[in-house]
């Protein structure tokens, strides 16, 4: 990714800003829905949570953290995709043109795999913490993220340092858990739709609206099939002690049964769908503008 377009910026700087808009647009936008599938898989229930009221609570940490997260996600996205692109050309020298029109032995949704996996842990580093403050003031925990994070900050007398910042980035591993899966499917699905759309139309790169449509199919269908992962996980960030995720997942399954663990399917299939299109569709026009395609 150090080549430079006609616009004069490198495809990391681009992926870098697209990336950025792309965060902040789709979070702003659709922040409403994620504060109802918060309160919705809260234990303390949803209107306790807060119910209709209040749907922007908590979104000063979204704000924060949006651009750096999204950013962070597709520049390692970009970067590892293109290494990995480039060491198969250069030591899978036996793909013949056939193979690559017709996509069979094709290691491409493998490698879209990989570098979405990689994206994703990157980008995680900025966002559980703004998820741990976001969510507490979503499920009406605190007043606001502000009053969220000095709640978790003030522990330090008692936790210490080290404490404070288990505090902060509490459900790490469940959240790259939901995520490595959810960008496993996504991605594949997202680049395999738009390579069908290059193909058919003849043209180098696909449009922000075929990009959007197509982000929403793949979006949908990796939320649906990774809810439990995400209802785990919101309960192991609003909890009020550190619990693992075997024995909270075992809890809910003994107090609530498995239908638990689809609590918030609706708003989320919906959110992300919707999130996809925005996300995915922000990012391709503005890294078409960026690299002088459109």
């Amino acid at each position: 990714m150090t080549a430079v377009s006609s616009s004069g910026l490198s495809p990391f700087t681009s992926a870098l800003f697209a990336g950025a808009l792309a965060g902040t647009t789709v979070d702003l936008s659709l922040y409403p829905i994620d504060t109802l599938k918060t309160r919705l898989q809260s234990s303390a229930g949803f209107y306790p949570s807060g119910g209709f009221r209040g749907v922007y609570a908590g979104v000063g940490s979204a704000i924060v953290g949006s651009a750096p997260g999204a950013a962070l996600f597709f520049v390692t996205y970009e970067e590892v995709k293109s290494r990995l692109r480039l060491l198969r050309e250069n030591v899978g020298g036996n793909w013949s043109n056939s193979e690559r029109s017709t996509g069979k032995g094709s290691a491409e949704p493998v490698e879209h795999m990989i570098a979405a996996s990689a994206g994703e842990v990157a980008a995680c580093a900025v966002r559980v913490p703004t998820e741990v403050v976001k969510q507490r003031a979503q499920a009406a925990q605190h007043p606001s993220s502000m009053a969220a994070l000095h709640f978790i900050l003030a522990q330090r007398a008692s936790i210490g340092a080290l404490g404070v910042w288990r505090e902060m980035y509490r459900g790490w591993a469940i959240t790259i858990t939901r995520e490595v899966p959810f960008t496993a499917i996504q991605f594949p699905l997202w680049e395999a739709m738009k390579s069908w759309r290059r193909r058919t139309s003849g043209r180098s790169q696909s449009s922000a609206f075929e990009s959007g449509v197509f982000g929403s199919i793949a979006g949908a269908v990796a939320a649906g099939l990774t809810t439990p992962l995400d209802v785990l996980k919101t309960r192991m960030m609003l909890a009020k002690e550190r619990q693992a995720a075997l024995s909270l997942f075992a809890r809910i399954w003994r107090e609530s049964g498995p239908k638990a663990f689809m609590a918030g399917l609706g708003p989320r299939v919906m959110w992300i769908s919707g999130g996809g299109a925005i996300f995915l569709g922000t990012y391709q026009w503005a890294f078409n503008i960026m690299t002088g395609i459109v």
